[in-house]
């Protein structure tokens, strides 16, 4: 009886120390960025928090997804306030846990950033929607678009114009090219008429009888 406890006891003592190391060694660690598009708190009996990420992708090509569990409810709130943002999440890639009480995933997410800005290269991003262009920041040009015309707004009668700022450089208006001179028709030149000289025509001698 006192063997079978000593076993039961070392047993015990086996699982636990091997939850411990399971639970606090990491295979891998690691950042995952792109848009949560769902998280939720599921499960039979260990109710715990699931989400999905859809990565970000080549246009033209399938999104990829990633799933991963959240343990902290304070880090899962944090998730919750930015879904549908593009965000970056910080993970841990647990093994060897069994069943599905710890998690349905083996990425468990312990850190998340929100990422306002898309990078598209090296000092190019693409701010969001609604979210301003950080000073600097370059802002590449969709080719065959035409830039953007301010309306022109029509000044309110009886209003002035105001003045000029001071050491402010006045631009000089671009010259108006005056209308190119008609000539006048020119006159019809008639050519003098010169009479011909008068010939004198000789009478014929009578004929005698």
């Amino acid at each position: 009886m006192i063997r079978l406890l000593l076993a039961l006891l070392v047993a015990a003592a086996l699982a636990v120390a091997y939850f411990f190391v399971a639970l606090n060694w990491s295979y891998s660690t690691g950042e995952r960025a792109g848009w949560v598009q769902k998280l939720s708190k599921k499960g039979w009996i260990c109710k715990t928090w699931e989400g999905e990420l859809a990565l970000v992708s080549l246009p033209g090509s399938s999104v990829e997804k990633f799933y991963f569990t959240v343990h902290d409810d304070a880090v899962a709130e944090q998730i919750s306030r930015v879904v549908g943002k593009r965000v970056s999440l910080h993970y841990e890639e647990k093994v060897g846990l069994p069943t599905t009480c710890f998690g349905e995933t083996r990425h468990f997410v312990t850190q998340v950033t929100e990422s306002p800005d898309i990078p598209l290269g090296p000092g190019v991003s693409l701010p969001q929607a609604g979210t301003p262009a950080a000073p600097g920041a370059v802002v590449p040009a969709v080719p065959g678009a035409a830039a953007p015309v301010a309306p022109a707004v029509p000044a309110a009668p009886g209003a002035s114009m105001p003045p000029a700022a001071p050491g402010a450089q006045a631009v000089p208006a671009a010259p108006v090219a005056a209308p190119a001179a008609v000539a006048p028709p020119a006159a019809a030149v008639q050519a003098p008429v010169v009479p011909a000289p008068a010939v004198a025509v000789p009478a014929a001698p009578a004929a005698s009888r």
